[in-house]
């Protein structure tokens, strides 16, 4: 998927305006409106116009774009990246397929997802829903937490430029959270209109990368280094985990790719996650004299061909 400028449609400035947006969109709008233009390609122009419009006029959606695409070049090729938008405190809602569908796959990647509730009525009065990912540190889930955390609010200045605008919010984190699961905070979404209540902030919480554990909804995975000789006589070989330390033992003869599970170590919860262990035996350098001496003496004693099946018909 190839990178967008959407500055480069209307032609404008990364920091114009929003009365110089809109101008410009009127502007390129009667040129290739397909009812009135004679351009060969006006109905593919103006729908690449109305997508630029359609995120560089919403202040959220142009604050989003401008975080994910400082530094790529129109036609480069674009993914974006995980978690980018981590932080962002937004009140839009999530797009239908439908409507998404009337845009391009680079709109649809970025901004499908950028969303959370539906609107409420207007003639309730309540406020909208605001919604923010956010990331913890995987302990967190063990523990439980009070957690001080920034997030940053796009808006319009007086000049009509977007600025991200920061509030802080101290956070109660619920032991045995899981990444995707929802923090509600009542009462911190948007203002409600006359005497009606205000909306609520909506948290999707992710997890910071962790060195050495992978979270998988309740369960957690990891990748256990072990010596040649534990993975062939077998040892016992202690694991740092959130919960504490715990010794796994390593049954004899395993080999790299193999999987243990141990019940109950991953997030508690009700019921707990399970630990997923994929054994990875890790060889020593031969970089001394005696290393490489004890290498040899294993050829000729051990006479071992991890090849000898290669090929073999079954």
């Amino acid at each position: 998927m190839q990178f967008r400028d959407y500055y480069q449609t209307l032609g404008v400035a990364r920091d114009a305006p929003a009365d110089e947006v809109k101008k410009a969109y009127r502007k390129l709008a009667r040129k290739y409106h397909p009812d009135v233009s004679k351009e060969s390609d006006a109905e593919k122009r103006m729908k690449e116009v109305n997508e630029a419009y359609e995120v560089l006029s919403d202040p959220e959606k142009r604050a989003a774009y401008d975080q994910l695409g400082r530094d790529y070049q129109p036609g480069q090729d674009f993914r974006p990246p995980p978690d980018w938008d981590a932080g962002m405190e937004f009140s839009g809602r999530e797009f239908s397929g439908a409507e998404a569908a009337q845009f391009s796959d680079f709109f649809s990647e970025i901004f499908g997802r950028m969303g959370g509730r539906e609107a409420r009525g207007a003639a309730h009065a309540y406020g909208n829903d605001h919604h923010a990912r956010i990331l913890l540190d995987l302990e967190d889930a063990f523990t439980g937490a009070e957690r001080q955390l920034s997030l940053r609010v796009p808006r319009l200045d007086n000049e009509g430029r977007v600025i991200l605008e920061a509030r802080t919010l101290n956070v109660k984190i619920p032991k045995g959270i899981r990444e995707g699961q929802i923090i509600r905070l009542a009462g911190q979404g948007a203002a409600g209109m006359g005497s009606g209540k205000p909306g609520d902030l909506l948290l999707e919480v992710g997890f910071k990368p962790h060195p050495r554990l992978r979270p998988d909804g309740r369960d957690l995975r990891l990748s256990l280094p072990i010596a040649p000789w534990e993975a062939a006589l077998g040892a016992v070989v202690p694991v740092d985990l959130p919960g504490g330390a715990l010794n796994v033992r390593i049954p004899a003869g395993a080999q790299t790719g193999k999987q243990l599970r141990v019940r109950g170590k991953g997030i508690p919860s009700t019921p707990p996650g399970d630990l997923y262990i994929d054994i990875r035996i890790v060889v020593p350098p031969a970089d001394t004299p005696e290393a490489r001496a004890l290498y040899e003496t294993m050829q000729r004693a051990m006479a071992f061909d991890p090849r000898k099946d290669e090929g073999a018909v079954p």
